[in-house]
């Protein structure tokens, strides 16, 4: 009988431990998939927002021209400057409408004297928007708020880092009774045969002989489970990547490249073929010594 069938046949008698092994490995693989994904969006999302700084500073109601226009100059000396842009109430109020202009009950009672002129400050250096915001903060007599990326790259941070975490410790938490229940396992299912194991040596097999049915079947358990669960995860990504990517346009979540997902497919079955591996090799390692 072939290692193959002789594999096959231990899979086959023990059909409930064999799927609870398979199971466990598939979800194992499918919440990796899940963090990969997540992961890589989040830093997209963070990538886009570190590559536009930007800061607005609304402007107190009833300045003058002449500060308005002070205040732009001094805004223009600040080093890593792209661009000051004024925006007027009364053009405040078009980028409202236009914004709103699916829901008219919004607009109707805005004017433009409620809503605040502003500078739009765009900069190629991050670092300049905090000395903008430390000089500005104090000067209540001309700026009335600021708002600046660096509150949403800090939301994103926190977020991004409590997922991580998170999704980093249910994962290995789940690969590890992942791998333990098929090193437990496989270690049941020699033992259950160690009397054909007797037989076997006596008939002459060497130790590598009788271990490979049982290598090959933790084989499996990785193949087929990081297979199956990568494959789940990114069949459903593809298929849903558009709606994802544009809720969160102009910002790229889910790559459009469909090589990446065949290169991480293969990168997740290999790692599941190790711990499938690795998980029967200590399972037989207990009653058959290396």
């Amino acid at each position: 009988m072939t290692t193959v069938n002789t594999t096959w046949h231990h899979i086959r008698r023990s059909p409930i431990q064999s799927f609870t092994a398979l199971i466990l490995m598939i979800f194992s693989f499918i919440l990796i998939s899940s963090f990969l994904v997540v992961s890589s969006g989040l830093a997209n999302v963070l990538g886009y927002f570190e590559t536009k700084p930007e800061i607005t500073l609304f402007i107190k109601d009833g300045l003058d021209s002449s500060a308005i226009e002070k205040t732009k100059q001094d805004l223009s000396n600040y080093v890593g400057i792209k661009e000051v842009k004024y925006i007027s109430k009364e053009k405040a109020l078009e980028i409202y409408k236009q914004q709103n202009k699916d829901n008219p009950m919004l607009t109707e009672m805005v004017t433009a004297n409620i809503l605040p002129a502003s500078f739009e400050v765009t900069v190629s250096d991050a670092a300049v928007l905090e000395k903008i915001y430390q000089n500005y903060a104090t000067k209540t007599d001309v700026v009335d708020e600021i708002i600046y990326q660096k509150d949403v790259i800090n939301s994103l941070l926190d977020w991004t880092r409590i997922i991580r975490k998170s999704g980093l410790i249910i994962t290995i938490t789940v690969i590890l009774i992942s791998f333990f229940s098929v090193a437990s396992i496989i270690g049941m299912k020699t033992t259950n045969r160690k009397d054909e194991i007797k037989i076997s040596r006596l008939l002459g097999a060497s130790n590598f002989y009788v271990k490979k049915p049982f290598l090959a079947e933790g084989l499996f358990y990785g193949f087929f489970g990081s297979f199956i669960g990568s494959l789940l995860i990114f069949s459903i990504v593809i298929l849903t990547r558009q709606s994802i990517n544009t809720f969160f346009d102009p910002v790229e979540f889910i790559s459009n490249n469909i090589g990446l997902y065949g290169i991480t497919l293969l990168s997740e079955i290999l790692f599941g073929c190790l711990i499938g591996l690795l998980a029967s090799w200590i399972g037989v390692k207990r009653y058959i010594k290396f």
